[in-house]
């Protein structure tokens, strides 16, 4: 019973893993991401596509007592219950607070996946990806030095929660195998999100240094940024270590002047000199195309890229030999694409079985797998239209 991305995205990774998702859907609407677009695919927008293969779709009525009746049995027979409901007095009216189904099915994993969790004075507000974003304060030191604040165009916020909330449920479920217990995630988007300041919360929490706007460079690396050849054509390296640093200095013309310039001897020269630096080497890389100085790096073995579009990423050799882009099947819509799961096991791999649903399309399967009659099934299947 979730919606958007940070739900939905957890299953969907759980569904590659081989687990049976049955997606919830409201009447009418369905999950609110089918509606985000253009791009459409048909009647499905591209968003919806990205994060809802490998599951069923099933439209109930759940404020409707018959409805609702259906999906406890569905509940019933389930391992796993995620929402992301984040109102606790909705949950309770309709028996799906955690006391509730824990008590009556023990071994079921309870995910709740919302802005702020259950606890706090934050607690039941609603969350969406950019307000993650900028509370946990990513967005603060995002963007070029001296600019407004960044949010970062990917939902990360949303992404970020629904992997973490996989792995939990991954662990719980190992947990159950020993215990024969399920047990209660409080998942939240916040939460999440604030995990990402990593270093620059350390920085901050160890040294009391709060991060600034540092665009593409590297607050602790020099030169670990992006730069333009003579044809206008960008690309990034990473010099992250003093032997790098020498390879790197021996490439460009001006060798000499920077292995035996005191300012740049080690990284923390180079930072401290970072705005006399950057100039130099990019004057440097003027004198040639990014083609051309890509060649050299890779021959010295210096870490460098080129800055892909999507277009050209997507199709990168290197994407295509991981098999990266999935091709599905769809009854509908011909062949829908989406992007591959990045778990590579050797003995249970990752699997691709459904293409994204159509709203609803296995509600009469699904009841009728629940033990309801053609009739019973029909006759809900309308109410929930």
């Amino acid at each position: 019973m979730t919606e958007a991305l940070a739900g939905p995205y957890c299953a969907v990774l759980l569904g590659d893993l081989g687990a049976d998702v049955i997606k919830v859907e409201r009447p009418g609407i369905g999950d609110q991401a089918r509606g985000w677009g253009p791009p459409f695919v048909g009647e499905m927008s591209a968003y919806f596509l990205s994060a809802n293969r490998n599951k069923r779709s099933i439209v109930l009525d759940y404020n409707q007592p018959k409805g609702l009746e259906a999906l406890h049995k569905l509940i019933a027979t389930a391992d796993i219950f995620i929402v992301n409901q984040p109102s606790l007095e909705s949950l309770q009216k309709r028996k799906l607070d955690t006391p509730t189904l824990r008590t009556r099915h023990p071994r079921l994993i309870y995910c709740s996946i919302s802005g702020y969790g259950f606890s706090g004075p934050k607690a039941g507000s609603r969350g969406y990806d950019i307000l993650a974003q900028a509370e946990a304060g990513l967005m603060s030191f995002t963007g070029e030095e001296n600019s407004a604040p960044m949010r970062y165009p990917i939902a990360i916020a949303d992404m970020t929660c629904g992997i973490y909330a996989a792995m939990g449920i991954l662990a719980a479920l190992y947990a159950r195998e020993k215990t024969g217990q399920g047990q209660y995630l409080d998942m939240a988007l916040f939460d999440s999100q604030l995990t990402w300041l990593a270093n620059a919360g350390s920085s901050y929490l160890n040294a009391g240094v709060t991060p600034q706007r540092w665009g593409n460079a590297h607050p602790s690396i020099v030169p670990y940024e992006m730069f333009s050849g003579s044809d206008g054509i960008y690309f990034v390296i990473g010099v992250g270590t003093e032997a790098l640093w020498q390879k790197f200095a021996g490439i460009i013309d001006a060798a000499a002047d920077l292995q035996n310039d005191a300012r740049f001897r080690n990284n923390a020269a180079r930072i401290k000199h970072r705005s006399e630096l950057i100039p130099i080497l990019q004057k440097e890389f003027s004198k040639k195309s990014a083609s051309e100085w890509l060649e050299h790096f890779a021959a010295a073995g210096i870490p460098a890229a080129k800055i892909n579009g999507v277009s050209e990423a997507l199709n990168d050799i290197q994407a295509k030999a991981r098999g990266l882009v999935v091709q599905l099947e769809h009854p509908m819509l011909g062949i829908v694409k989406t992007i591959a799961n990045p778990m590579r096991l050797s003995d249970s791999p990752v699997t691709y079985r459904l293409a994204p649903p159509f709203l609803g399309e296995h509600t009469s399967q699904i009841l009728q797998a629940l033990g309801y009659s053609a009739h019973d099934t029909e006759a809900l299947a309308s109410s929930s239209t």
